[in-house]
């Protein structure tokens, strides 16, 4: 669950603009059935299984439009959901329940998503050590919620963003000159409680990344065998990541070589929508 100050600093300024994108100047069609404020009620019906995630924000968006509106459920994020399940009502004025239901459907489906995406590829790990993780290509100004989205289906959080945490990739190889010169230049100039993570496509920048001081070696796009041969190397002077074409199919192949950490993009740039729908409003009693 998130908790009321994180919504406010963090969540609240990206659904505003969101219900702004869908609000220009006013919701025409909900204004020309209801032209006067009356209280109702909608139904969330599950329309696929999967892992919930992002029921606050769902809620949240209504509660921006009416602050008086509420969301009843007995379910919570990361639970498994079946199709046709009815999830929870909402309450509110008819007008803010109609004109915030897609802002609020779009958060709960992409998330719900991404956190079911996420359960699959970490079931594969399970018996395991290596640890699954997401990264940084994220749907623009959705990347809080999809984080979020990946923690509740069983990942874990890559940095969330540049300022989080030095990892030097090939350009910023370039840039240096070396691996060995990146390195250097990173730990003169990072705070000492920064680990160092650089990017490697061979073996030999592996052995390069080692007697630099490396806290952490990416591998990057390589081949299983050549995977292994670069954990060996490492031993325990290091952490190793896998990176780069990493599909559910190859992540046991992966567990077996003994990786520390392996990321994905896939979690959060390929994870398809959980289908939710908002059905059968009606107007309260009063």
């Amino acid at each position: 669950m998130i908790n009321g100050v994180t919504m406010k600093i963090n969540v609240d300024s990206y659904l505003i603009n969101t219900l702004k994108e869908d609000i220009t100047s006013e919701d025409v069609s909900t204004n020309a059935v209801m032209p006067e404020n009356k209280q109702g009620s909608a139904q969330l019906i599950c329309k696929q299984d999967g892992i919930i995630c992002g029921l606050d924000v769902f809620e949240r968006a209504f509660f921006l439009l009416d602050e008086n509106s509420r969301f009843e459920t007995e379910y919570k994020d990361g639970d498994e959901v079946k199709k046709g399940t009815l999830i929870g009502t909402v309450y509110g004025e008819i007008k803010a329940l109609l004109s915030a239901e897609r802002t609020g459907l779009n958060y709960l489906q992409r998330m719900s998503g991404i956190a079911t995406m996420t359960r699959e590829y970490a079931d594969e790990l399970k018996g395991y050590k290596t640890v699954l993780l997401d990264t940084r290509k994220t749907t623009p100004n959705m990347r809080p919620f999809e984080k979020h989205a990946v923690k509740v289906g069983g990942g874990t959080n890559h940095r969330y963003n540049l300022s989080d945490g030095v990892l030097l990739k090939d350009n910023h190889i370039g840039a240096a000159g070396s691996i060995t010169k990146a390195i250097e230049m990173a730990k003169a100039y990072a705070p000492f409680v920064r680990k160092i993570e650089i990017e490697t496509e061979t073996l030999e920048q592996v052995k390069e990344a080692l007697e630099a001081g490396a806290d952490i070696i990416m591998l990057d796009n390589m081949d299983n065998e050549t995977m292994r041969k670069a954990v060996e190397l490492v031993g325990k002077r290091a952490q190793t990541e896998c990176s780069g074409n990493v599909t559910k199919e190859r992540l046991r192949e992966i567990g077996e070589i003994g990786l520390d950490f392996v990321s994905c993009g896939a979690l959060t740039h390929s994870a398809p929508i959980l289908d939710f729908s908002l059905k059968n409003l009606k107007p309260l009693e009063d």
